[in-house]
């Protein structure tokens, strides 16, 4: 299999992103957003996915840290697209159900090539820290849509937030991890359509 790599780069009046990543990687991530608590989530996903990842990101911060959340998905959704070319041999789906202490959180993915999200996240406080809490949707629909996934998120059990959106960031990595995997039974790409 060739080395399912992308290098994107994203340039607005909001943000200025830098994104490389390694689909086939040992989970070793570089985060530096100015967003400390989307830092640890983006570092829990890529661990977690086995993804290399590194992020650099500049962002309207004075603002809120809205944009560049969102930016940073849409800029890792375009990157796991570029990393998987055409699917051809991919398992295209995943699943996790990840606990983190009282709460956990329950991820599926499709790389099915038409975007969607279903988002069933409750949290008891509109702030983790600094990080507005619904910043947490805006960047898996980010991520959906510009990766051309579908992707349901749903909260299971919790009422700590950081724990909530650590089990759900977490249950992505695993998900992804899952869907990008190479299956060697699989020849061609992973639909009756013959494309996704």
């Amino acid at each position: 299999m060739t080395a399912r790599r992308a290098e994107c780069t994203r340039r607005t009046k909001e943000t200025q992103i830098s994104l490389s990543l390694n689909l086939d990687g040992s989970g070793q991530v570089q985060v530096e957003t100015g967003v400390g608590f989307f830092d640890h989530m983006l570092t829990l996903l890529g661990r977690h996915a086995l993804f290399d990842l590194t992020v650099r990101a500049a962002g309207d911060l004075e603002v809120d840290a809205h944009h560049t959340v969102e930016d940073v998905g849409l800029l890792l959704g375009q990157a796991v697209v570029e990393a998987l070319g055409t699917k051809q041999g991919i398992a295209r789906y995943g699943f996790a159900l990840v606990p983190m202490d009282e709460a956990a959180a329950e991820v599926a993915v499709d790389l099915s090539g038409r975007p969607h999200l279903r988002y069933e996240v409750d949290l008891s406080a509109e702030k983790v820290g600094q990080f507005d809490t619904c910043l947490a949707e805006e960047f898996f629909q980010a991520l959906a849509n510009a990766g051309l996934l579908t992707l349901h998120v749903v909260k299971r059990a919790g009422e700590n937030p950081h724990h909530v959106l650590e089990a759900a960031f977490k249950a992505a990595g695993r998900a992804l991890r899952a869907a990008v995997a190479a299956d060697p039974r699989e020849l061609e790409v992973p639909s009756t359509k013959g494309v996704l």
